[in-house]
């Protein structure tokens, strides 16, 4: 059949059937990267967040207590020298931007061109689950890093607390468990609201814990399940699985941080905190480009976003080690 004329082209990429052919195209790889990130975060929701339209650093307050005196009948509460006002003692932690941190791939057309598959989707998903873990590794590292840090307020509040359980830690889910109790202990000797409290272990560790069958015994009061493999709480305490707390030495700081992430975390096996312990600041929040590069005959595909995170009160953390 002849045919006359140029067809109708149906163009995928396009908004209702005018302008840029390809402006839909970026949507569809934005929502895969924020999908591959929000999925692949696990600490974002366990720690405060704030978000700045300008500057390089974010202020967070600390207001310490107020004290309490008894009153003698006819005394002026307002004349210092009767010590009934209180004097509240305040502080301020600096968190600060970090320098924007991206993950990028470049594709060329001819390689596209003769691979008989898509590799776009699948790459976008894996630079926005890069960005992801480079987010958790750097709160957790920070969390550790506010159980051994000293008090904001000297006299009022309280340094982060380290406790050395013993290496059968490492490989006893009953010894891990007590330790947590610990913990918890502590976080209560040092007034931290029993809310929004949390503990990161490592996936070996975690199914130790499940295994342990007096954290889950419901006839106990435990929750979890050995057949779906989970223990929800231990001492009140939110237990999360993730590969990235830290279990090596990283006492190098990584060019382009402006907070400190660095330590030695050879030993560390469980981070236990209230969301109060850390904050993470975001100046930029993850974004996506996407461009096609005449002089490179490719596609450049970058993710980024800057934030930085740091320590607010370290007497809401807890580090657990074996040694």
């Amino acid at each position: 059949m002849a045919v006359t004329g140029n067809p109708t082209v149906s163009r995928l990429g396009q908004i209702d059937a005018s302008g840029d052919a390809k402006a839909l195209f970026l949507k569809v790889f934005s929502g895969e990267v924020l999908s591959m990130f929000e999925a692949s975060q696990v600490t974002k929701a366990l720690h405060r967040n704030r978000t700045i339209t300008s500057g390089k650093s974010c202020s967070f307050p600390v207001i310490g207590e107020a004290q309490a005196a008894y009153h003698t009948p006819g005394a002026n509460i307002l004349e210092s020298n009767n010590a009934l006002l209180s004097t509240i003692k305040h502080n301020e932690k600096i968190v600060y931007i970090d320098e924007p941190l991206i993950s990028s791939v470049f594709i060329a057309k001819i390689d596209e061109a003769m691979n008989h598959y898509d590799v776009r989707a699948p790459y976008s998903q894996e630079i926005g689950r890069q960005l992801a873990y480079a987010y958790d590794k750097n709160v957790l590292q920070t969390i550790c890093l506010a159980g051994r840090a000293s008090a904001t307020i000297s006299g009022v509040t309280e340094a982060g607390t380290v406790i050395a359980a013993g290496a059968t830690v490492e490989t006893s889910g009953i010894d891990l468990a007590e330790a947590i109790f610990d913990a918890a202990q502590a976080l209560d000797e040092n007034d931290v609201p029993a809310e929004g409290r949390h503990a990161v272990v490592r996936p070996a560790q975690y199914y130790m814990l499940v295994q342990e069958t007096d954290t889950i015994n419901s006839l106990w009061g435990g929750k979890g399940s050995f057949s779906d493999g989970n223990v929800l709480k231990i001492a009140g305490i939110n237990i999360h699985k993730s590969n990235h707390l830290p279990s090596t030495d990283l006492s190098s700081q990584v060019t382009g941080t402006n907070n400190t992430y660095h330590g030695n975390f050879s030993n560390t096996i469980c981070a236990v905190f209230q969301e109060q312990a850390v904050g993470t600041v975001t100046l930029l929040d993850l974004a996506m480009e996407m461009e096609y590069l005449i002089a490179n005959q490719g596609t450049l595909m970058v993710a980024k976003f800057a934030k930085g995170t740091g320590i607010l009160r370290p007497e809401c953390a807890v580090e657990i080690t074996k040694a």
